[in-house]
């Protein structure tokens, strides 16, 4: 897959795990192995479940084609790349455990130490990623793909 089509990718440990007042709901507290991004997310906990203590993969993409070619999303969907972008069908959601498609919705910049925080809509499950601002610059996209796996 080509590198500019993937933004941002990390290891993250989950140190807490808040199941909230939503059913089929987590939210999802962790932070990066090297200690420099810290990561709150919600998840379906009825399709996707952690562990505290484990250790989860994220990466945030542009496309889902493992060729790397973005489509235009923004007219037709996610759900049509799915299955067309490799020969074989296979996609990039085919690698990972858990999808998600979203908007970046605001940017904020505390100005303490170069750090920024991204938020991210999907539909209602939130992401925040709070870290150094040479890392989650490239997010500064309107659309993206969110893909865990442990």
């Amino acid at each position: 897959m080509s590198t500019d089509a993937q933004l941002y990718e990390e290891t993250f440990t989950v140190t807490s795990l808040d199941p909230g007042p939503y059913d089929r709901v987590t939210r999802i507290l962790a932070t990066s192995t090297d200690a420099t991004t810290s990561l709150t997310l919600d998840v379906n906990s009825e399709l996707y479940s952690c562990q505290l203590n484990e250790n989860i993969s994220l990466l945030l993409a542009q496309t889902l084609n493992l060729d790397g070619t973005i489509d235009d999303v923004q007219k037709k969907g996610w759900r049509p790349t799915a299955g067309k972008a490799g020969s074989d069908g296979q996609t990039l959601a085919d690698l990972w455990d858990y999808v998600m498609y979203g908007k970046v919705y605001r940017h904020e910049d505390p100005g303490s130490g170069g750090n920024i925080k991204v938020y991210i809509s999907f539909g209602g499950l939130l992401c925040c990623l709070d870290g150094p601002y040479k890392k989650l610059s490239p997010l500064r996209i309107d659309n993206l793909y969110l893909l865990l796996k442990k």
